[in-house]
């Protein structure tokens, strides 16, 4: 314990917080103390620091609760026979008087007052010898027994009265006056603890009520005067409980925040894995507050205010970007982070029990349509997929009869021949509703290893199958057609690029693929007579390589989906949907028939536009929206046909697979699982799911497209052909080496369709916004 003199009082101040178990185990010494005798508070108190046998807390926590069940005190009495009028008598303030008072909301400053202001308001010289002018209500206290304080002095005051505050001294205080049931002001709890009320003294106790939050509350107020009153033991225990959970919470905050500082410093080879921030609990869940404020999508208002504190912690504005920032400097989100992932909660793993279900599904599956299978495995088979495809759901094959006339088989795989409807796996594809594409990953409906082994077509060996079988007319339409489950043998698995090679070398051994380029065409000029419209354009396919990287591998690819192997398959899966739309009619299956609605779009209007990407820009502006029926065909007037059933992807597609089941069904002589209004309300739900999957992919496209050409030289220049005008000369266009939108003012005599050469003019391509481009 150290003393020191301060005026003509001495103030005792520990070197140390006086433990409450002194208090707990001397308390009765402790209540007969005669605060007014310094020297025989000095004994006390040494007797209570030599005496502490438990932790702060708990010591007077025991303390409170054995108050409590002495019922010694009632948080209903009043105080008893005190005069408050008496107490808070106020002051009145006089030149050279000592005074403290609130400069503003986060301020409270000492000032010596100088002279009268007008009726009320005081002109004071503050500690930092600044002058000014305060209204009575401004002053929170005066400090008793000083006149004619010279201002210099304060800064010397204030560091004596920091000195020699001990909180503890208040707690010991609160004991005797709660059990008292008595009020206090600053010059009595002066007099109480420090044995004296001078000015310092006084100050001091001052100083422990006001910015006390524990053991006193104020009481009554007269001016710049209060009286404090003890609070209640209980709420005091809240209070402490409070206290200690709110310290505990900053303790956490602070080792967290130091976490993510050392992690930020560290060079990204060295940045901690993502799986180590979920190891511990506490910081799994102030990562995830992070990651739910990088997304606007906190789950309550908790976690919203955690994130939130943490940014402010590190000096980071509370917005989403400086989340999303944070995460990636951390090494929590890569540098290429696609936040729709998360937004959208798409799944992209499955979880154990489904990959179990799998492996056993395939270890022992049984097929139910074995004995009524046709073999086709003597038909030389096409499957023509891009060359990334990890699952492949169709192929092709072509015969010409003796009549001349073409026989088509459209192939599609059978994942419904071991697949019952409700059970693990199904209702997990009902959940997922399709597979998700990205330039990054592909996340599948079903289990990897079900979908590329058990379901999909594979070269050169034996494949079930649902096979579509179609003779065409010499026009192209359809004169007869089947639905068998079959047996096939793939001989080709082609690449688009593969297959159009062996169309434009015309092989004699590959007549079969001459065939079904024949009968595509066949089928295209049959459809425009029937008022279809073509609407081929440029695509972009993105593939990326390490999308965690920094700077990971792009390979962009542009699909002419005028390409005559596109256009080959293209026609043979509206043939095949619309074959099965004629089935599923004359079978009275419900089914989910695809439509869209005659636009009375003429074509001819169009014919001045160049045949391709441009019109077909001018003519998809037009359209209406396509319509979906369960019980019967609708006209698809834009195919050009009576109805379509979308029947070519069940691996891929969640309402592809319903449809399988309900035309497998009939072909077994049972009822369909699904009616026409359980069909829709299933659809009602994938076709939500359809809709977040496409704008995923939409916008993941989009970024990486921009990311590409953001690493292309700035001097490289680009063929645009102008698709139309948006504003005046301002034209959007469509880059022909990238397949990608953009717009730029074009000069007059300009047209649309015309091919012009642009250069991107801005310094830095914003993620996911139009890029800048200037026509040459």
């Amino acid at each position: 314990m150290t003393v020191r003199a301060v005026n003509t009082c001495s103030i005792f101040r520990s070197t140390v917080s006086p433990p409450l178990a002194a208090f707990h185990c001397r308390f009765y010494h402790f209540r007969s103390l005669q605060f007014r005798r310094p020297q025989q508070q000095l004994l006390r108190y040494a007797c209570f620091r030599g005496c502490s046998v438990h932790s702060l807390v708990d010591s007077v926590l025991d303390e409170l609760h054995a108050m409590r069940k002495r019922k010694r005190v009632s948080a209903k009495v009043g105080l008893s026979g005190e005069l408050l009028g008496d107490k808070l008598e106020n002051q009145v303030l006089q030149r050279g008087f000592l005074l403290e008072f609130k400069k503003d909301t986060d301020r409270v400053l000492l000032a010596v007052a100088q002279r009268p202001d007008g009726k009320k308001n005081w002109m004071v010289l503050d500690q930092n010898g600044v002058s000014c002018s305060i209204k009575p209500q401004q002053i929170t206290f005066i400090i008793p027994g000083v006149e004619n304080y010279d201002h210099t002095e304060i800064s010397n005051f204030l560091q004596k009265a920091q000195d020699n505050l001990d909180p503890a001294l208040l707690e010991f205080a609160w004991v005797e006056l709660v059990e008292k049931n008595k009020s206090v002001t600053a010059e009595e709890l002066a007099e109480m603890i420090f044995g004296c009320a001078e000015p310092l003294e006084s100050y001091c106790a001052h100083l422990l009520l006001s910015k006390d939050e524990i053991y006193f509350s104020v009481q009554a107020a007269k001016g710049s005067r209060s009286a404090y009153s003890p609070r209640p033991t209980v709420q005091v225990e809240e209070l402490i409980r409070r206290k200690l959970a709110k310290e505990a919470a900053e303790k956490e905050l602070n080792e967290f925040v130091q976490l993510l500082m050392s992690a930020k410093a560290m060079p990204l080879h060295a940045k901690p894995p993502k799986s180590s921030w979920t190891v511990d609990e506490k910081v799994r869940q102030k990562i995830e507050s992070l990651q739910a404020y990088a997304i606007d999508a906190w789950q309550d208002d908790d976690q919203r205010k955690t994130a939130g504190t943490i940014l402010k912690a590190i000096g980071l504005a509370k917005t989403s970007s400086s989340a999303v920032n944070l995460l990636i400097d951390v090494g929590y989100f890569p540098v290429h982070v696609n936040l729709d992932l998360l937004k959208f909660n798409i799944r992209t793993d499955h979880t154990d029990e489904i990959i179990s279900a799998a492996e056993s599904l395939l270890a022992d599956s049984f097929d139910l349509d074995e004995l009524d299978r046709k073999d086709l495995t003597h038909l030389k088979v096409y499957a023509i997929d891009v060359d990334e495809a990890d699952e492949l759901d169709d192929a092709l094959s072509a015969t010409r009869l003796q009549d001349g006339r073409i026989k088509l088989y459209i192939h599609v795989a059978d994942p419904t021949r071991f697949l019952q409807p409700g059970s693990i796996l199904e209702r997990e594809a009902s959940k997922r509703g399709t597979s998700v594409f990205l330039p990054t990953a592909t996340y599948p409906m079903f289990p990897e290893k079900l979908a590329m082994q058990g379901m999909s077509l594979k070269q050169g060996e034996v494949c079930s199958a649902v096979t579509v079988s179609v003779v065409l007319r010499s026009d192209g339409s359809i004169a007869e057609y089947s639905v068998d489950n079959s047996i096939i043998k793939p001989t080709y698995m082609l690449t688009y690029e593969s297959a159009s090679e062996l169309l434009h070398l015309n092989l004699e051994e590959e007549r079969e693929l001459k065939i079904l380029s024949e009968a595509a065409t066949l089928r295209s000029q049959w459809r425009r007579q029937q008022g279809g419209i073509d609407t081929a354009t440029l695509e972009t396919r993105i593939k990326v390589a390490n999308p965690e990287d920094p700077e990971p591998s792009i390979n962009l690819y542009v699909e002419n989906q005028a390409d005559p192997a596109m256009r080959l398959v293209f026609e043979m899966m509206i043939l095949c949907g619309e074959t099965i739309a004629t089935f599923g009619l004359c079978n009275s299956i419900p089914l989910p028939y695809r439509g869209q609605p005659q636009s009375n779009i003429d074509a001819s209007l169009f014919a001045h536009l160049p045949e391709g990407p441009v019109r077909s820009s001018a003519m998809v502006k037009i359209m209406r929206a396509a319509e979906i029926d369960f019980r019967k065909p609708i006209r698809h007037g834009i195919l050009g046909i009576p109805g379509y059933v979308q029947f070519t992807s069940p691996i891929r597609r969640y309402m592809d697979l319903l449809a399988h089941y309900q035309v497998k069904a009939f072909l077994r002589g049972e009822s369909p699982p699904f009616s026409a209004g359980q069909l829709e309300g299933m659809a009602s739900i994938v076709n939500m799911q359809t809709k977040v999957a496409r704008k995923l992919f939409n916008v993941s496209l989009r970024y990486w497209t921009i990311e590409y050409l953001r690493r292309q030289p700035k001097e490289k220049r680009y063929r645009a052909l102008i698709l139309r005008f948006i504003k005046d000369r301002t034209a959007a266009l469509l880059l022909v080496e990238v397949g990608f939108q953009a717009s730029a003012w074009v000069s007059v005599g300009s047209q649309i369709g015309d091919e012009v050469e642009v250069q991107e003019q801005s310094e830095d391509i914003a993620r996911f916004l139009n890029c800048s481009f200037i026509v040459l």
